[in-house]
């Protein structure tokens, strides 16, 4: 049985079991940053449950910024729940329940929770190889980004309403 729920702040633990198992350390977001970010915007948490255990997580502050910047990522304070666009941190799915359709389950749910706050869109930061993907989406790439988050080179992703 799935479901999905909005976060609360005693799911640091199991978001930050997903997220280590699913970004390499240095992108990845510690369990104090996930404590923090909890603690002022868990409302902006999905958490995607299989027979009542988290596989899998969607998750991002909202900001009037219509791209990414490496300072959201570490100031939680950021977030503007009046804000016009519905950030996209991270999704992932823990490795041994992926290709099942699950990561695009959350982002869909994202999207129509983001329409349903009447957002302008979402924006996101993807890696070259995961622009398809997030294109399926009706994202669209908008270049290379400023964003040197985790020593990555990473692009702007952006879907408006």
């Amino acid at each position: 049985m799935l479901n999905i729920r909005v976060a609360t702040a005693s799911d640091a633990k199991a978001l930050y079991a997903i997220e280590s198992a699913s970004f390499p350390p240095a992108e990845a977001c510690s369990l104090e940053n996930f404590e923090k970010r909890l603690a002022v915007f868990a409302d902006s948490f999905l958490i995607l449950e299989l027979m009542g255990k988290p596989i899998g997580l969607i998750d991002g502050m909202v900001t009037n910024q219509m791209t990414i910047t490496d300072d959201l990522f570490a100031d939680a304070s950021r977030h503007d729940p009046k804000g016009e666009w519905q950030s996209v941190f991270g999704l992932a799915v823990i490795p041994k329940e992926r290709h099942q359709g699950f990561g695009a389950l959350l982002m869909m749910s994202f999207i129509e929770k983001a329409r349903e706050e009447g957002r302008k869109g979402l924006i996101l930061t993807c890696k070259e190889e995961l622009i398809p993907y997030y294109e399926q989406f009706g994202y669209e790439n908008r270049g290379l980004s400023a964003s040197v988050h985790g020593g990555a080179a990473w692009y702007d992703m952006v879907l408006t309403f």
